[in-house]
């Protein structure tokens, strides 16, 4: 990006296909050039930059900058151009990610209990059971694609156990899923349609689930709500349709991105594979945190709105503008990160932002890890030869603003029976 002899080096351009495959130069220039830079998005809307580590932390946990979208200058969150597609249509805008204290606090207490270390450790078996499964589908055959036929699926049916969604009714959700996170390649209008269809399913599951509770996440929600925890049924779908989207989508792109990164880094896939295969668990629990700073599946954190002027890393911005926290360019900012551009999966100092910061970090971050661990643990145990398919060049990232993650990953190993 730099050229000799000139003073001011050029702005890279942001958002292009091929800033998608590696947008991380371009976040090296911002952070030094332009660390809290203004840009204009592709939906059209103008939105704030931060991309240095001290700022971004700063900012995850600055209460002046509201997740609400009323709280947007513009109008373009009536459009749709803010935040998660079709939810504002879908009456599903009243979750996590959407809300301010005292609700946030009230509606995180509720799901908090779904995600205690006790239960996603109870969880392990149902995990590990699923990861076998997927893996049992293609082992004999030689080749799969680790997206579409592992790191999709496997998410998918693990958060509908936990939301209580029926064995029967879960391939309609990963049909939803998928059309959800194509961003623009299913048809005109799928995904506020898929997004509409998973609304009215929710709705119809808690009317279900309110004569017949068990033991799962929305009948905990319907029992909280009927001992005097006021939560509208509204907020009970919108609770579970933000699990879903948010649990799921985040762990397609850690377990596809780990892969990846493994697979272009053969140094360190030995060294975790051959403490895998002693039965060790350290480098798996640090080699986690490692792929989420590296190359994690939150490229920006959720949108957040200026209620005031304010100052981030010395730039002034305007009440009601829009702020991304450019996690993925924080995750390697030198001057937190020694190395940053390595891959190291021994790394303990390593307080990354994969998760986010404050009172909006990652609920499902247990489950997310948990189901990461089983993931590339018994992808490396039971397909040692593991290799990438395919020229790096010729893979595609999908487009979208927020998440990051592979398209597809092909992949070729010795065929196994078990």
């Amino acid at each position: 990006m730099e050229h000799a002899g000139h003073p001011l080096p050029h702005r890279p351009d942001l958002f292009t296909w091929e800033f998608a495959a590696d947008p991380y130069p371009a976040y090296a220039w911002l952070r030094e050039h332009a660390p809290v830079h203004r840009t204009t998005l592709p939906s059209g809307v103008d939105a704030w930059l931060v991309t240095r580590y001290a700022d971004a932390r700063q900012a995850l946990a600055d209460a002046r900058l509201s997740k609400n979208p009323v709280h947007h200058s513009e109008q373009a969150h009536r459009a749709g151009r803010v935040g998660i597609p079709g939810e504002r249509q879908a009456d599903l805008m009243t979750h996590l990610l959407n809300i301010d204290p005292p609700d946030h606090t009230r509606l995180r207490r509720l799901v908090s209990k779904a995600f205690t270390p006790r239960r996603v450790a109870e969880f392990e078996p149902r995990v590990q059971e699923l990861t076998d499964r997927l893996i049992d589908s293609f082992a004999e055959r030689g080749s799969a694609d680790l997206i579409h036929e592992f790191a999709f699926p496997l998410p998918i049916y693990a958060i509908c156990d936990l939301l209580g969604v029926p064995a029967e009714d879960q391939d309609d959700f990963r049909d939803w899923a998928g059309m959800m996170i194509r961003h623009g390649r299913g048809p005109r209008g799928g995904v506020a349609r898929a997004v509409k269809r998973m609304r009215g399913y929710l709705a119809e599951l808690i009317h279900r689930k309110r004569a017949d509770l068990g033991d799962d996440l929305i009948s905990g929600l319907i029992r909280a709500s009927d001992h005097g925890e006021h939560l509208t049924e509204n907020e009970a779908a919108a609770m579970a349709f933000i699990l879903l989207f948010a649990g799921f989508e985040t762990t397609v792109n850690l377990i596809g991105n780990g892969l990846y990164a493994l697979l272009r880094n053969p140094g360190q896939r030995a060294l975790l594979q051959a403490s895998v295969a002693r039965g060790e668990s350290g480098l798996l629990e640090t080699g986690i945190e490692e792929l989420l700073r590296y190359d994690g599946p939150v490229e920006l954190a959720t949108w957040r709105f200026a209620t005031v002027p304010l100052t981030v890393g010395g730039v002034g911005i305007p009440a009601g503008d829009p702020v991304l926290v450019v996690l993925a360019a924080a995750d390697r900012d030198p001057a937190r990160f020694s190395d940053e551009n390595t891959l190291d999966l021994a790394r303990t100092d390593n307080p990354h932002l994969g998760f986010g910061h404050g009172i909006h970090y990652c609920i499902g971050a247990p489950l997310a890890r948990l189901e990461g661990r089983a993931a590339l643990a018994t992808l490396l145990t039971r397909l040692p030869d593991l290799e990438l398919a395919a020229d790096p060049d010729e893979l595609r990232w999908r487009g979208g603003l927020i998440m990051r993650g592979l398209r597809e990953l092909p992949v070729s190993f010795t065929p196994s029976g078990g």
